[in-house]
Parts: C-alpha cells; structure tokens; sequence
C-alpha cells in the first residue's frame, strides 16, 4: 500500500499510462471514457452518471444519465464549470437501476458517499466511482469573462489546462494550441473571488473519496503525447484498468518527490494574497507574454517535475485554500479544514 503525499487515502497503486489510440475529442487520451464504455460493454455498470454539454456552450454542460455508448461518448472532456453531477443519480434510482458508475469532481464524491450512508435506495447499488482531480472551478456566469482574458480566441476554445510547463494550454478547433504563461496572466484572474467559496475551500484536489482518480499531474509532458496518472484507491477501482489493460501504454512514474523549497518559495505570496481582502485587481498582465514565457522556461527546468510537480501543485493549492478560509470565513476553520492539513502546514513551518 502506498500513501499519497497530502492525501490521507490509502492507495493500492499509481501509474501514468495513455490509450494506444486517443478518443478523439477528448480532454487527454479519453481513459476515463473509455473505461466507462468498456465497464458498459462488460455489463459491469447499467448506466453512467455524467455530464454532456450544452448545446449552446463548449464548456457549459448539463447532467445525464448515458445508457448507450453514443451517450458515454458524448461526456469526454472537462467542463471547467459548477456542474449538478449527481442530478442524475434520481434517474438512476427511479429506473430501479442497481450498478451504476459516477464520474465527478471531489465535492461530487463526498456528497456522494453522505448519500450512501443516509438513503436506503442508494445503500442497495453497487456504485462504482471515477473522480477527476479538480480545483478553481468557475461560476457559469463568470466563464465566458475568464476565458475572454485568457484566450486571444475564446470562441474557438475546446479544452484548457494548467499544465507542467507552468503555462495554460488551451486547444482551439483544429488542433492549434494557445499557451499562456501562467506568470503574464491578467492580474484580476488571481483574484479569489472570481471562484466560488466552495472551491477555494476545498482542500481535496486529488479527489480522495473516489474509488480511481485519473488526471495529469504526475505523468510527464511531452509533444504529441497525452499521458495521465491513474491512482487506484479501492479492490472496486481495480476493476476499471483491467477492463482496458490491452488498449495501454504504461510509463514509469518519474521525478523527485521533493519540493520544499519550491512550495517555501510560494508560501509567503500566497498568505499575503489571501489576506487582501479589499485589494483591487488590474485588468493589466504584470508581466509581458515574451517575459512569461521565459520564466516558465526558467522554471520548467529548474522546478519539481513528475512527482515532485504533483506535490507541489496539491500542496500549494491546499495551502492556498487553508488561508482563504482562515481569513475569509473564520468561524468555520475547525470545521471545514481536515486535521491533515494542519500536519502538512507544520510540515512547512507556516503559521496556523
């Protein structure tokens, strides 16, 4: 058994792995659709329970219940927006369904684990469950504003992630990618309130409650490759990689776990900013695109890479949201930050 820095979950085993032919159209190689397909297939799951899009927006989508593989394969792809998950799960009871297979985000999860305690109905199905690791979601109102001062293209846009070069990819219709560093970002995107309060208190990036998370953060970035990392939590989620072993290439896991001083470095900006209260954000990059892009160079070289990238983005991230919630909303520090995060704050030397 392994444990997962800055995850108090037990894990069986981790590894980063792509699918020898991509979905097209999804978000990386398509792993997590496919595997619900095949888990479909194999009669292991009656149904799905996702999200397709809208109809009149890429990135917005809307809850659905897929029984039919055309329907499973309309869910790949991220959606960087408050989504209603588990709206379909009612569906689902009322069709007297009895295995289905979840995939959300980690507020999803851990509303769903309370359900399976509480509600006879769901205490009967066998639910299998995929979670995507997940911060910084944005309000539907709010995301067309933000994609606007990322992209020089948002009507255009398909898929956007902050990616191990420090910089945000956002892959357009016909495969152009846009990047961006992270470091030229307009100043008001830093701003904690374009995200909603439940975001930026969440300390579970990794999604711990899921029975497999499959992300990014640990696989390493290369041209033309879409690798991911698959962390197996429960003998449940075992049975997900199995189903689609043949249609793999795996990877070693690679990179110094450490990252101290790298998340040091960070630590006193982001305490500061989060003590901002009232500050006023420009609508200005502090720092030209051409200069941005040397400093992600700069740190693409020289900062934590694989394992080490993985811990650094979840502890920054988990910092980040232990001072908003000290800061912003008080009286529910004891309540809503897990004993675990103070552990790793001490870890760091930083004030609670």
């Amino acid at each position: 058994m392994i444990r997962l820095r800055c995850d108090s979950t037990l894990l069986l085993t981790a590894f980063t792995a792509q699918l020898k032919k991509p979905i097209p159209g999804s978000q990386w190689s398509g792993m997590i659709t496919r595997m619900a397909t095949r888990g479909f297939k194999e009669k292991l799951v009656e149904g799905v329970v996702s999200l397709q899009r809208t109809p009149d927006h890429h990135f917005f989508s809307q809850p659905v219940l897929a029984q039919s593989f055309d329907e499973i394969h309309s869910t790949r792809g991220n959606k960087p927006v408050l989504s209603h998950v588990l709206y379909s799960l009612q569906t689902a009871s009322r069709q007297g369904m009895k295995k289905i297979l979840v995939i959300g985000a980690a507020c999803h999860l851990h509303t769903l684990r309370d359900f399976q305690e509480r509600f006879d109905y769901f205490k009967e199905m066998e639910i299998l469950t995929i979670g995507i690791p997940c911060v910084d979601n944005i309000a539907r109102s709010k995301w067309p504003w933000v994609l606007k001062r990322m992209s020089q293209s948002p009507d255009t846009a398909r898929h956007i992630e902050f990616m191990q070069d420090f910089r945000i990819h956002i892959r357009h219709d016909g495969g152009r990618v846009e990047k961006i560093p992270f470091f030229s970002l307009p100043e008001e995107l830093a701003n904690p309130g374009i995200f909603p309060p439940a975001c930026m208190s969440c300390v579970d990036d990794l999604n711990s409650l899921a029975d497999i998370t499959v992300g990014y953060l640990e696989a390493k970035l290369l041209p033309d490759q879409n690798r991911q990392w698959v962390l197996v939590r429960t003998e449940t989620g075992k049975k997900l990689p199995k189903l689609i072993e043949a249609e793999l290439d795996r990877f070693e896991e690679f990179g110094n776990r450490e990252c101290r001083s790298f998340v040091q470095s960070s630590s006193k900006r982001i305490i500061e900013s989060m003590k901002e209260l009232d500050k006023e954000y420009s609508s200005r990059r502090k720092i030209p695109v051409w200069f941005g892009h040397t400093l992600a160079g700069v740190f693409g070289m020289i900062g934590p890479k694989g394992k080490g990238f993985a811990r650094y983005s979840v502890d920054f991230h988990l910092i980040r949201h232990y001072y908003y919630v000290k800061f912003r909303y008080p009286e529910h520090l004891e309540t809503l930050v897990p004993r675990h995060v103070r552990v790793i704050l001490e870890e760091y030397r930083l004030p609670l």
